[in-house]
């Protein structure tokens, strides 16, 4: 057995051995770029281990196969035809990489982001493919690919191709079949934490070509493939010819007047944006929740500016915060923070406030892998970013991180020390489940969404505690604070997940920086988190137009609609002032219409259009 372990870790070197090189000559190929990001040294180098962990998670995929062969080995005289097979296997697998990295070569200058499906897609029209690309870029790429597959030869030979030999008891090679499965699954998921590794694993820098040197070749192709394998040839919704889905889309953020209502007292103020773990618009009273949930939310309403009718654009948080930072609707199979490839078309929140002058930070109490959102938070160029490892150890913490209201005493405390106008992101982790707060519950009510409820009414609490510590900071009078949801929840109502109600979400405005005539209001305006981007901008009277799916809130003549994706359906939503519906993507058939009739139809073209052509954005990113 332990020459059976041996085997399989020799094996498990080789492919990280590999990885470290295809990455290092990947590097020193875009030597020139690298160097303009202007990086130090120190932080170029920790490219490398900063790959470590994705690197190891993708070795243990690789060696699945050679694990089999390396199990039952032992059980034959003569292993020969067995490590023919491994060494073929891992032949092709390593050509493969390089191909990886040959691809990489010649696009990365262009697109800037690493193969990925869209690429492969050009696969299909290979002398299109080689009249494109620099003969140079093709000939160096191929020399480099030879030399690799050489030097890959040598390290296989030297590391890898040895015998287990023959048992001398049947049963030795079973233990090892049985004992080391579930840690190469360990290993496959990244560890034993809640959240599977993804891409974000790697990413550490502000440079985006030290994230993308970082992340494993494989494992993003694989993950880029994964999410658009049921759209390899079209759009699932086809309603209408491409252009007319675009134009009435269009048509539905046109104002006829700009007349933006300004309900600032300043053009550059602070902002902090506080976004609420799963918070239903059934946990706020004024929403037509029950009261006792969310005491304090309801004590800043009587100060701030409360939107009843916002609807989550998304049913997952990587969906909320697309929505929230891009601007960019939600859609029914996947989400776009899940391909690092799209980012560079996607606008950005965070940047065009930086460009204003704003220094910008976001915090999490939890890990950022979740939905990937770790290298979507790094792309948008926060300036400071803190989640989990990034806080002191003795924080208390629970199974998925640091409790709120010790995550929001940092940010609170940080701020005093950040240049003005600053832009701080929080998002919340305590009401997410298993709902693992460090408070006695309060709720003895909600039946199965009891727990749902409690976790909530301590993250109401702890909201309370940062804003007495807030206004004791010198920050605090020039300071705008938002309050929005990433998506909502079931809740003890229980509604259907075809209904608008389980999509219902609060957005909050508050501060001493809102005029006085706008304070303890609320504002029925119907919409989406979407919408929060542009609403904020041009309150800033900074442009909005990289935005065009995120509608002026405080402008009366917006077009009032909201949408929103169904995951498990998987379907849409969508909802006017007089009416809502749902569509059922597998049945193809809209559900829960309601009245008037007489609007019925032009709503289910609006919606057709809508969904037709968000989806074909996201294709086209």
């Amino acid at each position: 057995m332990w020459k059976q372990i041996k085997s399989l870790g020799a094996m498990l070197l080789y492919w990280m051995l590999l990885f470290q090189i295809v990455r290092l000559v990947f590097m020193l190929f875009y030597g020139q770029s690298v160097l303009q990001t202007g990086a130090g040294f120190g932080e170029i180098l920790q490219t490398f281990p900063a790959a470590l962990k994705l690197d190891f998670a993708t070795a243990c995929y690789f060696s699945v196969f050679p694990f089999l062969l390396i199990s039952i080995e032992p059980w034959f005289k003569k292993g020969n035809a067995i490590r023919t097979i491994k060494r073929y296997y891992t032949g092709i697998l390593s050509f493969t990489y390089a191909l990886t990295l040959g691809g990489d070569l010649g696009l990365y200058a262009e697109w800037k982001t690493k193969l990925s499906y869209k690429a492969l897609l050009y696969l299909e029209h290979p002398s299109e493919v080689y009249n494109s690309a620099s003969t140079g870029i093709f000939l160096i790429s191929l020399l480099i690919i030879t030399a690799l597959m050489f030097a890959f030869h040598h390290l296989y030979k030297r590391i890898v191709n040895t015998s287990t030999g023959q048992a001398k008891h049947w049963w030795s090679p079973l233990i090892f079949l049985l004992f080391v499965p579930p840690f190469m699954v360990l290993g496959m998921r990244g560890g034993i934490q809640e959240i599977p590794i993804n891409q974000s694993q790697s990413y550490f820098s502000k440079h985006e070509i030290l994230n993308h040197t970082a992340v494993n070749n494989m494992f993003n192709l694989y993950i880029s493939y994964f999410e658009n394998r049921e759209f390899q040839n079209e759009n699932p919704y086809q309603f209408f010819t491409a252009e007319e889905a675009k134009n009435r889309t269009e048509g539905l953020f046109e104002c006829t007047k700009d007349t933006t209502v300004q309900i600032l007292t300043t053009q550059r103020p602070n902002i902090v944006l506080l976004i609420l773990e799963s918070w239903s618009g059934d946990l706020i009273e004024s929403l037509g929740g029950e009261g006792g949930i969310t005491p304090e939310f309801a004590k800043l309403e009587k100060g701030g500016l409360l939107f009843t009718n916002i609807f989550a654009s998304g049913s997952h948080s990587e969906q909320g915060m697309a929505a929230i930072f891009s601007g960019f609707p939600a859609h029914a199979f996947t989400s776009v923070t899940v391909q690092p490839d799209k980012y560079p078309k996607l606008p950005s929140l965070t940047q065009e406030l930086m460009d204003a002058g704003y220094f910008s930070s976001f915090y999490f109490g939890g890990q950022l892998i979740y939905g990937n959102i770790k290298s979507y938070i790094i792309f948008n160029g926060f300036d400071r970013i803190r989640e989990v490892y990034d806080f002191d150890d003795d924080l208390p913490r629970g199974k998925l991180g640091i409790h709120d209201e010790y995550t929001l005493d940092a940010m609170a405390h940080e701020l005093q020390n950040d240049p003005q106008p600053f832009f701080a992101s929080l998002f919340t982790v305590s009401s997410h489940s298993p709902y693992d707060h460090p408070k006695v519950d309060a709720i003895d009510w909600g039946g199965k969404e009891q727990s749902y409820l409690n976790s909530v009414y301590y993250a109401d609490s702890s909201l309370g505690q940062f804003f007495q510590k807030a206004r004791q900071m010198d920050w605090y009078p020039n300071t705008l604070f938002i309050l929005v949801a990433d998506h909502s929840h079931n809740s003890y109502r229980n509604w259907s997940r075809h209904s608008a109600e389980w999509q219902h979400i609060p957005l909050l405005f508050y501060g001493d920086v809102l005029k006085k005539e706008y304070r303890g209001k609320q504002n029925s305006v119907l919409a989406s988190q979407t919408d929060l981007a542009s609403s904020l901008l041009q309150q800033l009277h900074l442009d909005k137009g990289q935005f065009p799916y995120s509608r002026n809130l405080f402008n009366p003549y917006t077009k009032q609609f909201a949408y929103w994706e169904l995951t498990g359906i998987p379907g849409t939503g969508w909802k006017t002032p007089t009416t809502s519906m749902t569509y059922d993507h597998r049945s193809k058939k809209f559900r829960r219409l309601e009245p008037p009739k007489e609007q019925q139809d032009s709503m289910i073209q609006d919606a057709k259009a809508f969904m037709q052509h968000i989806f074909q954005e996201y294709l086209d990113l």
